[in-house]
């Protein structure tokens, strides 16, 4: 598995806004929520990629609220955060090869790039230049030509040596 990854949501658009790895959630909770998602892979007999995500209630519950049999959205910070990313994870299913470590390499923040709310149109990205200038910034570009409110455009993985700098960086970019 994976590292644990918290998931932070935007309350107008309800979208994933950032995503913190390592969690900072209670290692019971991640441990729990390891045996569920082993759990789910196990019972639909998946092969491959399989994204589990989860919410957890006020009461400390933990909820499954889809799997996804592919990379997600989810895992695009182990591009740059974990040993093996979850894209190269699938090729070695693919391929029959032996899974590769999933052993964190740096603490990351990963924010989705949104449109801007009330805007539609040409792209157009502010503050590229200044937020590549930020030591541990990996901005991912989907390329999309046109814009409407909350639509994904990208993403920027940030990492540091701790959640806390990561978060720091994630919002000056942000």
């Amino acid at each position: 598995c994976f590292p644990v990854t918290e998931m932070e949501f935007n309350p107008e658009a309800n979208l994933v806004e950032r995503l913190v790895c390592p969690s900072s959630l209670p290692e019971a909770l991640q441990a729990e929520a390891v045996a569920i998602a082993t759990r789910v892979i196990t019972a639909l007999n998946a092969i491959g990629i399989l994204a589990v995500e989860m919410f957890v209630d006020e009461q400390g519950n933990i909820l499954v609220n889809e799997s996804a049999p592919r990379p997600h959205n989810s895992g695009h910070h182990t591009i740059e955060s974990v040993v093996t990313s979850q894209f190269e994870q699938l090729l070695r299913a693919i391929f029959n090869f032996y899974p590769g470590s999933t052993h964190v390499k740096l603490p990351s923040v990963m924010i989705n790039l949104l449109g801007e709310p009330g805007y539609s149109g040409p792209v157009k990205y502010e503050g590229l230049t200044e937020s590549l200038k930020i030591e541990g910034v990996k901005v991912h570009l989907y390329g999309k030509k046109e814009t409407r409110p909350f639509r994904k455009m990208g993403h920027v993985t940030v990492v540091a040596p701790t959640v806390e700098e990561a978060r720091h960086r994630a919002e000056i970019v942000k």
